[in-house]
């Protein structure tokens, strides 16, 4: 069993979290610089310690070099993984429109 995620990645945040959707994406933020793979090890530690699997079950199957990733988790079903990525992101509270203007 694997579960596979899209990630839409943002390196050199201040922590390391999810921020939302992105289409069929989730959008994190990694608190390490896109350099000599370092963000990339963020986010296989971060999914690993996520999903409760070592970090050797997580890999990153395209967009090493991209902020675009697809992340494969070997021993987790996809509906687990969905489930703990929104019990870490909580909900949501962008609803997609503007904020009201104030007067």
């Amino acid at each position: 069993m694997k579960a596979r995620v899209l990630l839409k990645v943002r390196a050199g945040a201040r922590a390391t979290e999810f921020a939302g959707r992105f289409g069929d994406a989730w959008k994190l933020h990694v608190a390490a610089p896109p350099v000599d793979g370092k963000a990339n090890e963020v986010i296989i530690r971060f999914f690993a310690k996520l999903a409760g699997v070592p970090a050797s079950a997580v890999r990153i199957v395209t967009g090493q070099s991209s902020p675009g990733k697809l992340l494969e988790i070997e021993g987790l079903e996809s509906a687990d993984l969905e489930r703990a990525i929104l019990m870490r992101n909580g909900p949501s509270t962008n609803s997609g429109s503007p904020a009201p203007r104030k007067s």
